[in-house]
């Protein structure tokens, strides 16, 4: 599909040069609407939806303005489309967790195309959903009953009524889980990159300020996106910070927790347990600790299922494609320089 040869591993990959006659934004930055090609795999799910919402999907060319890119990667491969098609303007992601494509972000940052979108609140419901289940399956001890072959005495759990839960990140995700977790009257705290109130939260404050909130929390739900600035957030001295009875669940990306730090927090009980749909690595490898931990529930990055998303990510795409013909704004925006 390409004619400009891979990025060597290491090398910096140069900016595009200036938009060609033809291709210019109009004053509002709006991406010049034209044909759309679905990449790098056909589908005939997604043309449909491009279609049903007025777009025209035509195969790549040097007409092609925007790229429907339906894989979670192989980033090098739509850098390479990129550079062999320099008229291409709007480019959308399927997923919400755009770390992948970190990198080049980073090479279209200082320009203004391509537009960049992701599915980034999109699927909101299912993992906040998720994210609600892993909180009260820990805080009831269940990975201790389901794993029980007699009947015990021991009277164990606790209620999320009155909690402190606090979650990293302010993104849908956080939103759509602090929704949910308002018949509970829990004690909310958002953590987030910008000083901005958050709705519903009791508290709001920046991530430069998040070790203040971790001494009293009860739940630590990770939902932020995965960045260099946010790698491994959450290690040794974060862990220690929360009280023993705190349970972590992360609903994220796997590598914003230190995994051997997680694994000592929990075998060492510095936390009470934790909830992973995500891991570093990942998958997780057969035999790991973690898999030993009678105080880990791991699922799969299940949180979201195709059968859940499929209708979720139609919805957005359909409305980004009327944005891309003038009908309306563009949803789930990238910020190349943040990137995500």
């Amino acid at each position: 599909m390409s004619t400009s040869k891979p990025q060597q591993p290491g090398t910096a990959r140069q900016a595009p040069g200036p938009l060609q006659t033809g291709t210019e934004r109009d004053a509002r930055g709006v991406p010049t609407p034209g044909p759309i090609a679905v990449l790098p795999e056909s589908s005939e799910a997604l043309t449909d939806v491009v279609r049903m919402a007025g777009g025209t999907v035509e195969q790549l060319s040097a007409e092609t303005r925007g790229i429907m890119w339906v894989s979670a990667n192989r980033a090098d491969e739509l850098a390479d489309i990129l550079e062999a098609y320099p008229g291409v303007e709007w480019v959308q992601l399927p997923w919400a967790g755009v770390d992948a494509f970190s990198e080049l972000f980073a090479s279209y940052a200082s320009m203004d195309r391509p537009l960049w979108t992701s599915a980034k609140g999109s699927y909101a419901q299912p993992v906040a959903e998720h994210a609600l289940t892993l909180m009260l399956a820990l805080l009831r001890v269940l990975p201790y009953r389901i794993r029980a072959t007699t009947w015990s005495n021991v009277k164990a759990g606790r209620s999320l009524y009155g909690r402190h839960v606090v979650i990293v990140g302010a993104g849908g995700i956080a939103v759509e889980l602090a929704r949910l977790l308002q018949p509970f009257g829990v004690r909310l705290t958002v953590v987030r990159r910008r000083e901005e109130d958050f709705a519903g939260a009791d508290r709001t404050v920046t991530v430069d300020r998040l070790h203040e909130v971790l001494p009293d929390a009860d739940v630590l739900v990770i939902a932020a996106a995965l960045t260099a600035a946010t790698r491994s957030l959450i290690g040794t001295e974060e862990l220690r910070l929360l009280p023993a009875t705190a349970v972590l669940i992360n609903i994220a990306r796997g590598g914003l927790i230190d995994t051997d730090a997680l694994v000592d927090a929990v075998r060492d009980g510095h936390i009470a347990g934790a909830g992973l749909d995500v891991t570093d690595p990942e998958p997780l490898p057969d035999g790991h600790p973690l898999w030993a931990e009678g105080r880990v529930i791991i699922t799969p990055h299940s949180a979201d299922t195709p059968e859940m998303t499929a209708p979720l990510l139609a919805e957005r795409l359909g409305a980004n494609v009327s944005a891309f013909l003038g009908r309306g704004d563009f949803i789930g925006v990238v910020d190349t320089e943040a990137g995500y």
